[in-house]
């Protein structure tokens, strides 16, 4: 895919499906594909392979290229598949080959997760990926400490096409748009559907999101409602989502792709638990409760958690 068009394809909603495991553990292709044929299915604009939500540093690099394969052949064409790599320099710069030789339009480039990273070598990191990367590169920016040059420039490479702002330090995304070439890397919202009205009025367009693994159209119409200005609109539907998300940050974030995997189970799709150190399942307490909300989504007419799954290609 050009940079240009997956520029444009970034001012949606990038969602990120999560990996199924069988009852050994193991990552199952084919549920996880179906994963994906789902979500794509449902409209969602780019699809991100191995992202946070699809467990990326519990994956081997091995098991990273199964999740991209199982998203391209789930994907099926329907949206770009960006797959996620990360790890060493050279680790995420083998996973961006393989990626391009398994169809995938792009690839997301994780945090690293190094404790001794300086956030200026960390924009080194990611501009060292984009040099050698055959495929567009999103640069996922989550830690603190950069610094207004460091983001104008990481977003001036010729071959970054986004960056997923994933901080809550607004002021820095605003200054940063506003040095940033407008006509280089797009600055896209990294924290969900929650923060995205203060990321777009900040300047930011679309966003990413773990909500299409579940209801899709909740996501669809913030994204909608953003679009056209019309932020009222966007805080009810936001209203809708808000104890799902805040369900997802409990245990420092822990719950966060747990959450969202019994959610997926709850709807007729079995993906298995989540891997240390991660939160593994939810407190009973908390599955009662995520089981109500989505009995409550599905009173809206307008939001099918996912009615017919039948036939999906024989995935």
């Amino acid at each position: 895919m050009h940079i240009q068009d997956l520029r444009k394809v970034l001012h949606g909603v990038s969602g990120v499906p999560v990996t199924a495991y069988d009852d050994d553990g193991e990552v199952d292709p084919r549920i996880t594909a179906k994963v994906y044929a789902r979500v794509a299915r449902a409209g969602i604009h780019n699809i991100v392979a191995a992202g946070n939500t699809g467990e990326f540093y519990a994956l081997t690099p091995d098991e990273i290229r199964t999740v991209h394969d199982a998203a391209v052949t789930g994907v099926d064409g329907r949206a770009p598949v960006t797959a996620a790599i990360g790890r060493s320099q050279r680790e995420a710069v083998a996973m961006a080959k393989a990626a391009r030789a398994m169809g995938a339009s792009a690839v997301m480039s994780h945090q690293p997760v190094d404790p001794f990273a300086a956030p200026q070598a960390q924009i080194g990191y990611f501009r060292a990926l984009a040099d050698e990367s055959p495929l567009p590169l999103i640069a996922y920016v989550r830690a603190e400490g950069f610094s207004l040059d460091d983001m104008v420039t990481l977003a001036g490479h010729p071959n970054i096409a986004g960056i997923k702002f994933a901080t809550t330090d607004i002021m820095l995304l605003s200054r940063a748009i506003a040095a940033s070439d407008p006509n280089g890397a797009l600055y896209v919202c990294g924290l969900a559907e929650s923060w995205a009205p203060a990321f777009t009025a900040a300047g930011a367009r679309g966003f990413t999101s773990g909500l299409v693994n579940v209801a899709p159209e909740l996501s669809l119409r913030v994204h909608s409602a953003l679009e056209s200005g019309d932020f009222a609109a966007a805080r009810q539907i936001l209203a809708l989502i808000e104890p799902f998300e805040r369900m997802r940050t409990k245990y420092r974030n822990g719950a966060n792709v747990t959450v969202v995997k019994e959610a997926v189970s709850m709807t007729g799709l079995a993906v298995g638990s989540v891997r240390l150190p991660g939160l593994p399942r939810l407190e009973p307490e908390d599955r009662a409760s995520l089981a109500q909300l989505l009995e409550t989504w599905k009173l809206d007419a307008s939001q099918p958690l996912f009615p017919n799954d039948a036939g999906e290609r024989g995935l």
